[in-house]
């Protein structure tokens, strides 16, 4: 393929195909960038209009919305107030872990955001100081991102419960005048105290910062530092009894929003920067182009603040919208159960929801066979969108048939904030491909090349790269570190922006993600796919989850070595289970592949958002040195594959 335009002129041609607009839309996205993103830029308001749309000049690759001036915090909030919507619901929060819930109206959310931008402001919070928010899955966390945005003040969202080493890196890294945080987080059975971790991180870093604003939960009481700490619910009790608040300050399009550093660093933190003008513009965007969603239904993503996809559409995206935003502050199974997502999206008539695969592979693991499903109306609902991990068609196709819905894959990164690849709902939805999230999404010129960057033919694995410029919302550069962005996404592959995906394009144009460059192993000279094997051990009757790694291997360079998870109620032995995926990956992807080695485990180690840690796993089956990721789920996990390593002769 010499161009990602090919695949879609053959695609137009297609009869057989359903009417979208699609096609049309991403064509133009293509050719007049500047029109198509100028359009969309209209769905916002802006204090002064873009100078211009995109300039080249400015910046590493560009920059977007030049010479304009906006505030975030009043497109999210301030303009529906404004407009009629004070007494619609904009947020609610479902707490089964706390057994609470509470709905928040614009014109609530409103009086709560300016109140504590008010307090940030009397600590000396303005423009372009940071502020770190070390939180639980409560509303706070959401009205603090819009107070900083309120302000000007850039936000910096660090996991609640993060270790102390890694919070001080970031607090190091981001240099924050203001820490927002809360005395404890709650996970299903335990109680995690996070006042403690602050103040070792803090003891820790180099930058102290002036200031700590502790929310109490009724959970755990914590000890407060006296001149440095104060009580969250004091504050605002005062503030509201005076009336203080803050208006919105006026920001250039190209200043930051906020930094997310992204996931399993070491060293150095690598934080991720968004700005103001391109990041409204697109996922205002994607509310109705991409999830199809209209302005006053209720959207939910089931993710955490801490992560992209709590950023881009728990708070920001579905507020821009003007939709109803869910805040769930719960697990998919075991708050109480399989069905807690069946009930959330009953109770709030959700009509749309986004989560990890991980999380359905969970339900599927618990409830098989869906039979808590039937406990509640979820007529209301229309789609299910996926992204984080491979979304394998196992998991995908139970859903369906659960649901009676579409089951959307898409694919995008931290970096991005919003779908590189998907299937746009709202643009009229294009035909699923099991195992593709579907088409590059307007903006982005997908391309798969090799090692020399040469691109490669329909249906060819290679490293999946975007043409420069990246859309609006795309990172403009890693906090203070351009020489840093430069060297990590485009110096490998000029004029191309780095994914770190592997992949390839089929003649359609859909793109098919197999896995993270890494996860492409060398077989005795073959380049082979660890998620073609996942897709094969994932559709073994038994098996709930998997992962596939490569193992070091002294004749072949490398061989895979396959992890499964079975689903509850299985009672026949792991040991069969095992001989027939080994048989299955034989026929299916062939002896090449060398599959020989299916360890059964009680569960894989994930990272809280998650995603499964296979570098880990491979460097543990190695005995290659390896650190604890910074943002894993539960570290006793890398203990027991360590374990079933040893049991197999490995690790």
């Amino acid at each position: 393929m010499t161009s990602s335009a090919k695949p879609v002129e053959s695609a137009k041609r297609n009869s057989a195909r359903p009417a979208s607009r699609y096609w049309e839309e991403y064509e133009r996205a293509k050719t007049d960038p500047q029109g198509f993103w100028g359009d969309a830029a209209k769905e916002i308001d802006w204090y002064e209009q873009p100078a211009k749309v995109f300039d080249p000049s400015l910046g590493v690759y560009g920059r977007w919305f030049v010479g304009a001036t906006c505030n975030t915090c009043y497109n999210a909030v301030d303009r529906h107030v404004i407009g009629g919507r004070a007494a619609q619901p904009a947020l609610i929060y479902d707490s089964p872990v706390t057994g609470t819930k509470k709905t928040f109206t614009y014109g609530e959310l409103l009086t709560e955001i300016s109140t504590l931008a008010a307090i940030l402001k009397d600590f000396g919070v303005g423009k372009g100081d940071r502020v770190i928010l070390y939180m639980p899955m409560v509303p706070e966390a959401l009205i603090g991102m819009l107070a900083c945005a309120r302000i000007g003040a850039i936000h910096s969202v660090v996991f609640g419960g993060f270790a102390p080493k890694e919070l001080a890196t970031r607090i190091d890294d981001a240099k924050p005048k203001l820490v927002l945080s809360a005395s404890c987080g709650i996970e299903p059975g335990r109680v995690v105290a996070y006042k403690p971790m602050l103040d070792e991180a803090i003891k820790l870093a180099a930058t102290k910062p002036e200031t700590c604003i502790v929310l109490q939960r009724p959970q755990v009481a914590a000890e407060l530092t006296a001149g440095r700490d104060h009580d969250w619910g004091e504050l605002r009790a005062a503030a509201l009894k005076a009336k203080k608040t803050a208006d919105c300050v006026p920001v250039a399009a190209t200043d930051p929003l906020y930094i997310l550093y992204t996931s399993g660093t070491t060293g150095k933190p690598k934080g991720v920067v968004r700005d103001n003008g391109g990041h409204m513009v697109a996922l205002k965007w994607t509310m109705k182009n991409l999830y199809g969603v209209d302005p006053g239904e209720v959207y939910w993503a089931a993710s955490d603040v801490g992560w992209v996809v709590g950023h881009s559409y728990i708070v920001y995206a579905p507020l821009f919208h003007g939709c109803t935003t869910i805040l769930y502050e719960g697990k998919p199974v075991g708050t109480p159960d399989a069905g807690a997502f069946w009930r959330v999206i009953s109770e709030h008539n959700c009509v749309t929801m986004f989560t990890a695969p991980t999380a359905f592979r969970a339900i599927k693991k618990e409830d098989p066979q869906g039979k808590l499903f039937g406990k509640y109306d979820l007529s209301k609902f229309r789609a299910l969108f996926l992204a984080g991990e491979r979304a394998d068609p196992d998991t995908v196709e139970w859903a369906e048939k659960l649901l009676k819905t579409p089951v959307i894959d898409h694919w995008w990164q931290t970096e991005t904030a919003w779908a590189i690849a998907g299937n746009p709902v709202g643009l009229g939805q294009l035909p699923v491909k099991l195992g593709s999230p579907t088409v590059a999404m307007p903006g982005y010129d997908v391309r798969i090349v090799d090692e020399g960057c040469h691109e490669m033919p329909a249906n060819k694995m290679g490293s999946i790269v975007i043409k420069l410029p990246l859309p609006p919302s795309n990172l403009p550069t890693l906090w203070q570190q351009d020489d840093r962005f430069q060297e990590s996404y485009l110096t490998e592959f000029p004029g191309y922006y780095k994914t770190g995906d592997a992949g390839f394009q089929d003649d359609d144009g859909y793109l098919f993600i197999m896995g993270r460059t890494d996860d492409i192993i060398n077989v005795a000279g073959h380049r082979l796919s660890t998620g073609g094997m996942e897709e094969v051990l994932a559709s073994h009757q038994d098996v709930a989850e998997c992962a596939v790694i490569g193992v070091k291997d002294e004749l072949k360079g490398e061989v895979p070595c396959g992890f499964i998870v079975l689903k509850s109620g299985v009672s026949r032995s792991p040991a069969e289970i095992e001989k027939e995926i080994v048989g299955m990956v034989r026929e299916k992807i062939g002896p090449v592949a060398a599959f020989k080695i299916a360890i059964t485990v009680a569960r894989l180690p994930k990272t809280r958002s998650g995603k499964i840690l296979r570098g880990t796993m491979k460097k543990i089956a190695d005995h290659d040195p390896w650190t604890m990721p910074a943002t894993i789920d539960d570290p006793a996990t890398l203990d027991e594959i360590g374990n079933a390593l040893k049991e197999h002769g490995l690790g």
